[in-house]
């Protein structure tokens, strides 16, 4: 059973709407302590100066921000508890969005807001309303002596809070170079073809049962395993190599083909045939790359031939004029 993290109010506009806060998320890793190899006992982490190598009390630990210099400002609790925002039990509602306008990079936590079982009303009214408005609320609330945005959303009949992240956290793809070289690239009516048929190939409705932690259960196999007493070594495989690709429309081709195979069905008769006709259409293109300069050769040879052709007929042309007259002669 879930338990409650935070419990407050949704402020919209004369409204009070309580509700609790459950997280609707949690870790599934497979967490392992730190033993010494020799006794099998725990190890312990433990705060030691750099200056005498002895191990500091935690009353005598205080929070230090290294400056560009390596200095360090010290910055006592009391004045971090001045600056902690003031606390409230609120969720303020700010405004009204479409989701499709919040980017996804923003979102950061999800949380399940529960109404308060003695006023679900309220709440229901606001989740129906924001339903039919297809909009999601960004509002600001204090939790854990931090303020977060958040945003509020309808969610299969609940109403989710996600935390966000604010904008100067988000990195602009500008800062990653190796993005810019995809706009330099040019991109083929047939590679694109061949590209949205291996898309509609692999076409489905998201289902998160279909997808599980492979790793984590192998590990959890293999804690079982040795728990039995089994010491069998587990080698690692090989790292395949990687695939480089040659002929780009070879690859998309095979691709669909397998996609759709791996799925019980063949290329229907339509898809085969506009699969030809992007063949043709990429063998027409390399052709067209290669052709100008066998244009040029056939232009030249052509031109050859026929200043050879000419030649001759004026020479037969020359001896026929000559001989009538050493005749009249």
């Amino acid at each position: 059973m879930a338990r409650s993290i935070w419990s407050g109010s949704i402020s919209f506009g004369l409204v009070s709407i309580p509700v609790k806060l459950f997280s609707a998320t949690t870790s599934k890793s497979v967490r392992f302590h730190q033993l010494d190899g020799e006794t099998g006992s725990r190890i312990r982490q433990q705060r030691v100066s750099e200056a005498t190598g002895e191990e500091v009390p935690y009353d005598r630990i205080v929070k230090g921000y290294e400056l560009a210099s390596g200095r360090h400002v010290v910055i006592t609790d009391d004045e971090m508890a001045g600056l902690d925002p003031q606390a409230s039990r609120t969720i303020d509602l700010l405004e009204f969005v479409d989701q499709s306008s919040i980017n996804p990079l923003y979102y950061e936590s999800a949380y399940f807001l529960g109404p308060d079982p003695a006023t679900v009303k309220p709440y229901a009214l606001l989740l129906q309303a924001m339903s039919e408005a297809d909009k999601v609320g960004i509002a600001r609330f204090v939790m854990r002596g931090k303020e977060h945005l958040c945003a509020l959303r309808p969610d299969d009949g609940v109403l989710v809070l996600s935390t966000m992240r604010y904008a100067d956290e988000v990195r602009e793809h500008q800062e990653v170079p190796e993005l810019d070289t995809v706009n330099e690239v040019d991109i083929s009516k047939a590679e694109l073809a061949m590209a949205q048929q291996l898309i509609a190939s692999l076409d489905a409705d998201f289902d998160a049962e279909r997808y599980r932690d492979t790793y984590r259960e192998k590990v959890l196999e293999l804690i079982e395993a040795k728990e039995r007493g089994d010491e069998g070594v587990v080698e690692a495989p090989d790292a395949p190599e990687p695939s480089k690709v040659v002929d780009l429309m070879a690859a998309l081709q095979a691709s669909v083909t397998a996609a759709k195979q791996a799925r019980g069905r063949h290329p229907s008769a339509h898809e085969l045939e506009e699969i030809s006709a992007a063949d043709s259409e990429s063998e027409a293109a390399a052709e067209a790359r290669k052709t100008p300069a066998k244009k040029a050769t056939a232009k030249k040879t052509t031109a050859k031939k026929a200043a050879a052709k000419k030649a001759p007929a004026k020479k037969a042309a020359t001896r026929k004029a000559a001989s009538p007259q050493r005749k009249t002669a």
